[in-house]
């Protein structure tokens, strides 16, 4: 097959070198950075740059782009897409792209899924992709509720040939909610932390809970600026619910109590466990 990736940053990057690495399809890429798109050539990311005269013969076009560039992307080329295309979009929140899009495949011959490859890094842009990224990862799927069946295990398919362990299909809605409490609130969480004036001197007291708490705070302010206040909705009440519970630890320890620490603590090993 012939595929498309719009956007080669860390996300649409790591696509391309992962269909390169894992099957045998042509991949074209885009990039509004010449210096990226000769990069990606020769590291043999992309087999060639993505035409305009191209596009329509692409049976899978991935847009790795923030979202409101994603949905503006597939509209300005609705009607580009080839007969019996598969248009994903690869952004962090689903339902911003998904209002847009959907009608407009809906009125066409291609099809729109919205999809989140469950995988990424603290850097970004092409320096940081990497071929096994998706490895072993999930990919979520939410298609449209026309979209045939064929088509969601023709997309399916794809995802696992390229190395993804799990592909999840759910709702826009669905997908936003527990991104929500997932991804966005474990980076509020790290920006939060390492803000206190003890960071500066960690160095020779901390090990892997400092690591695991404070990588994602190296996060692309702008994108994830984007990608909170598109999702501020559902990301308001799951920053609510943590302000409630950390008022549940500050408590008992203001208090000195520990008959009201003790289950606080075991009701967290208690929440972990059961996931395990």
């Amino acid at each position: 097959m012939k595929i498309a990736i719009i956007g080669l940053g860390l996300i649409g990057g790591s696509l391309a070198m992962s269909i390169r690495r894992h099957t045998e399809h042509t991949v074209f890429g885009y990039d509004i950075d010449p210096q990226v798109m000769l990069r990606a050539k020769a590291v043999e990311a992309i087999h060639d740059d993505l035409t305009e005269d191209q596009l329509p013969g692409c049976d899978i076009v991935l847009v790795s782009l923030f979202p409101a560039l994603c949905a503006e992307w597939i509209e300005a080329h609705a009607d580009r897409f080839g007969k019996n295309a598969l248009v994903v979009d690869c952004a962090g929140v689903k339902r911003v792209v998904y209002d847009r899009v959907a009608p407009l495949a809906a009125e066409r011959c291609w099809t729109y899924i919205g999809g989140h490859p469950m995988a990424g890094r603290e850097f970004s842009g092409f320096a940081a992709a990497r071929a096994d990224l998706f490895d072993n990862a999930s990919m979520i799927l939410c298609p449209p509720p026309e979209a045939s069946i064929e088509a969601r295990e023709s997309a399916k398919a794809f995802f696992l040939e390229m190395g993804f362990k799990l592909v999840r299909f759910c709702t826009p809605e669905a997908h936003d909610q527990m991104i929500a409490y997932t991804s966005q609130l474990a980076h509020i969480v790290s920006g939060a932390y390492i803000k206190n004036p003890l960071a500066r001197d960690h160095k020779g007291f901390s090990a892997g809970s400092f690591l695991d708490m404070t990588r994602v705070a190296r996060m692309n302010e702008v994108m994830w600026t984007e990608l909170f206040l598109e999702n501020n909705d559902l990301l308001l009440p799951a920053l609510d619910d943590l302000i409630l519970r950390l008022n549940e630890y500050r408590d008992a320890l203001a208090a000195a109590d520990p008959e009201g620490l003790l289950p606080v603590l075991r009701e967290g090993r208690i929440a972990k466990e059961a996931l395990d």
